[in-house]
Order: structure tokens, then C-alpha cells, then sequence
């Protein structure tokens, strides 16, 4: 075999190099692409769900029957939320949408997001009034900074009610969606209270069960507790978040 000469030896490392770059620049146009899937709200439309019996069997499914069966159940329209079963019990079921996510988070205006949560009577109170004021908004067709500014103000102002205390949700549906990056995520039960309070309850310390997420720019401290079983009682998987 004959012995490559300079000129093929720099031909061959140039074809390398271009490949390995193409390599990398795909690889970067899917990540840019990923990152702006979603980079404004989509059509109303898509955030809804025509069958209204639907989202209501949905936004129960996220407590035990036990709770949900009495629960008050909101479902979503054009303009907000409204009430579709009057309760009994205290409990609030509802099916919230993408934008109640971090505004940081990629899925932000995913419209195939559905969030199933019951909420307690304090947190029906003072911590369900931040999902009518984001849904407020999002379907004011604002963006995510104009959102982020309003949702500051609201609370700067002190016209939006922090937690009282004990409020706290069931988050416990197996047909939940975060988006493809969590899917249904785990079963938990969620529990808010005024920033700062995690370490309260020893949030976030090493071998700790409790999970933290601060908001922003809410000053709101959530703090998760995944549990075993779904809300239907079968029990669920590995930990997927």
C-alpha cells in the first residue's frame, strides 16, 4: 500500500474537522430549536379542552375521591376560569395551564400542559387568586416579561394575598403533564407559605423528603412531598422529575 502523501493526509484531517463541526452545529440547532419550541403563547384555542366534562374528571383526579367527590371543580375558558361543580367540602379542584410554570421554564406556552391540583380552603383563599391573576394575563395576550412585571407589582402593591397559613394542595393525578421533560412527574402533595420558611421543615437538607422551590418574583416558598400512590391508589414509579 502505498504511503499517503502530506497533501491527502490534510485533505483526510479537513474532512474530519468539517464533519465533527457539522456534528456540533446540528447539535446545537436542536438545542436552539428545543429552547424556542414554545417562545410565545400559542391560539387560546389549544389551551382549552372542548369537552368540559373532561377537564372536570381531570381536575378531580387529582385528590383521593374521598376529597375531590365534594370539591368544588373550575374548568377554563376564553376568559378564565369559571365553576363547573359547586362544593362542599372546602376543596378546589382545578386544571391549571403552562404559564403557571416558572417563566424561566421551556414549557412555559406549551398548551399540552394540564396541572391537575385540589387546593385546600386556605390555599383557595389566598394562593388560588395567583392562578386567576397569571391565567389573567396569559390570555390578555401578554409576554412573559410584561407577566413577570405585573405579577411583582401585584405583589409589591400587596394586592395579591400571600399564603395563609396551611395552605397546601393535592397533586396526586396520574393524567398530569409538565411537558416532555417531566411527563405526569410523581404524585405529591404541595404546601405553600411566605418567603423565606423552608428551613422550618428542613427543605432541600441532604437525605430530606421535602423538596423547596422558591418563586419568583412571588415571594412564595413551595415546598413538595412526593408520595407512593397516585390519587386512584395505584402506586407509582420511580421518581421521574
Amino acid at each position: 500500500m502505498e504511503k499517503q502523501t502530506n497533501s491527502q493526509r490534510f485533505a483526510a484531517v479537513a474532512v474530519l474537522v468539517f464533519a465533527f463541526n457539522m456534528v456540533l452545529e446540528a447539535g446545537e440547532v436542536r438545542s436552539q430549536a428545543a429552547k424556542t419550541k414554545y417562545p410565545r403563547m400559542a391560539p387560546v384555542e389549544e389551551y382549552l379542552m372542548a369537552d368540559r366534562n373532561a377537564e372536570i374528571a381531570l381536575a378531580r383526579c387529582a385528590a383521593p375521591e374521598s376529597i375531590s367527590h365534594d370539591a368544588t371543580v373550575l374548568v377554563s375558558g376564553r376568559h378564565g376560569y369559571k365553576t363547573a361543580v359547586e362544593g362542599k367540602n372546602g376543596f378546589v379542584c382545578v386544571v391549571e395551564r403552562s404559564w403557571i410554570l416558572p417563566y424561566h421554564d421551556s414549557e412555559f406556552w406549551n398548551p399540552s400542559v394540564r396541572l391537575s391540583l385540589c387546593q385546600n380552603s386556605p390555599a383557595a383563599r389566598s394562593h388560588l387568586p395567583l392562578t386567576f391573576k397569571t391565567t389573567e394575563l396569559a390570555l390578555a395576550g401578554m409576554s412573559k416579561t410584561q407577566m413577570f412585571g405585573s405579577i411583582k407589582a401585584a405583589f409589591d402593591k400587596k394586592e395579591s394575598p400571600m399564603p395563609e397559613h396551611g395552605s397546601m394542595c393535592y397533586m396526586m393525578s396520574r393524567q398530569q403533564n409538565f411537558g416532555p421533560k417531566f411527563g405526569n412527574a410523581d404524585p405529591d402533595l404541595m404546601f405553600w407559605f411566605p418567603r423565606p420558611y423552608h428551613m422550618a421543615w428542613g427543605a432541600d437538607m441532604p437525605d430530606s423528603p421535602v423538596d423547596v422551590h422558591q418563586y419568583s418574583p412571588q415571594p412564595i416558598t413551595e415546598s413538595t412531598i412526593s408520595v407512593a400512590k397516585w390519587a386512584d391508589g395505584t402506586v407509582a414509579g420511580a421518581n421521574q422529575r
